[in-house]
């Protein structure tokens, strides 16, 4: 969430004042509040929002998410991550932005706002070649604290009925639009995703990256939950996992530390997993890293830093040989790309 900056600021668009003045934290007497639109998301609308009692962040979901390939997704998906803020916060405390209210009219979130220079995005110190694997090791244990937590308490299913929500923004701009670019794989892929719908054992946050992931003086911070499903925590492991792979080619200097903090964060999740053997698990996420992989080159999200058909091609072997040979283990993983890096 990055600082405001005083010449961009301007009044909040009047349907989020209305939403604000719903939920109780606008004066709906006084003027239109003042804010900045804040960018780096292509599925929301996110403002910081500056109130008497100080900035405050509101989001909007997007019907159409901003990236070439058309691409929709249901808007009443920040509902379900009001919910999941909720819940991750009382696994973890700190886990996520504390929560100021949901507007079921305009489906606006509010949530406090974090400063930018005590909450630096994790992404951007890995660009800038910062590999901290502690901090990665942070990232997968509380990752873990919450999937335990709520894998304790199944009774939470029935709060996040979002299987088409997951569908819509994960598994088939993913997986499946990935399966058209590659019909050879078709089969495997969609078998990817059966799986991983067939596994319902805790609450999945569903966009674990580094743009997602606030370095707070406190530990990791999650934003932006709004693909969060009861479903395979498999997916959330194996999503993260797979940003430190591709970050190999974002900020080559860095690559033995981007892989020490793969380990790092698989290491540190480990041990949370205890509503299933840790070795089932892993599998699942092995075997479903790769198809992520492949997707964040040919599926509708491809990541804007890999531009070279070089290092596409490289993405592109590895994971098509993966999916070929699924291999049992995320250290397998690892060492494979640590290989054609070498090469």
């Amino acid at each position: 969430m990055p600082d405001k900056d005083p010449a961009l600021r301007q009044p909040v668009p009047a349907d989020l004042h209305a939403a604000l003045i719903r939920l109780g934290l606008a004066d709906p007497a006084a003027p239109p509040a003042m804010g900045e639109a804040l960018t780096g998301g292509v599925s929301s609308d996110i403002w910081r929002v500056d109130l008497p009692s100080g900035p405050i962040c509101v989001k909007r979901a997007l019907a159409q998410l901003r990236v070439a390939a058309e691409w929709h997704a249901p808007v009443e998906r920040n509902r379900f991550e009001a919910r999941w803020m909720g819940q991750a916060n009382a696994a973890c405390p700190g886990a996520a932005p504390a929560l100021l209210g949901q507007d079921p009219q305009s489906g606006a979130l509010a949530m406090a706002f974090l400063p930018a220079t005590d909450h630096p995005l994790w992404k951007a110190q890995l660009r800038a070649g910062h590999a901290d694997p502690a901090f990665a090791a942070a990232v997968g244990a509380r990752l873990g604290r919450i999937h335990a937590a709520t894998a304790a308490r199944p009774g939470l299913a029935a709060k996040f009925p979002t299987d088409a929500i997951f569908h819509a923004i994960r598994l088939e701009p993913y997986l499946l639009a990935i399966a058209r670019a590659h019909p050879d794989l078709a089969g495997r892929l969609s078998a990817l995703v059966a799986t991983t719908m067939a596994h319902r054992l805790a609450l999945v946050h569903g966009d674990v990256s580094p743009k997602n992931i606030l370095a707070g003086p406190t530990g990791p911070v999650f934003l932006d939950a709004e693909c969060a499903w009861w479903g395979d925590p498999a997916f959330d492991l194996a999503f993260c996992l797979n940003h430190l792979l591709l970050k190999c080619l974002w900020t080559p200097a860095a690559r033995d530390g981007f892989l020490a903090c793969f380990t790092a964060l698989a290491d540190a999740y480990r041990p949370a997993i205890a509503w299933e053997a840790p070795a089932a698990l892993e599998a699942r996420a092995a075997r479903l890293l790769p198809g992520l992989f492949l997707a964040r080159v040919d599926g509708k999200s491809p990541v804007e830093y890999i531009t070279s058909e070089t290092d596409r091609n490289r993405v592109r072997r590895v994971a098509r040989a993966l999916l070929a040979t699924p291999p049992a283990t995320l250290d397998a993983i690892r060492a494979r790309w640590a290989q054609e890096l070498a090469a």
